[in-house]
């Protein structure tokens, strides 16, 4: 008796597609942190080159 109530449970857990938003997002999210990490390196050489460039140009603005 116990275990049908739980396996019916299960089944309408399972057809429920309400929360699949949030695991698309939750998917999305982590695809995005992993292509953060494997090209972590290459990410910071172009933040910093970019901080470099603004510095520099800033530099000339107030020369």
């Amino acid at each position: 008796m116990m275990n049908s109530m739980v396996v019916e449970a299960a089944k309408g857990f399972w057809k429920d597609e309400e929360g699949l938003g949030t695991l698309e997002m939750i998917l999305i999210i982590a695809v995005l942190i992993a292509v953060v990490l494997v090209f972590r390196e290459e990410i910071v050489k172009v933040v910093k080159s970019l901080i470099s460039t603004a510095g520099d140009k800033s530099q000339e603005v107030f020369e």
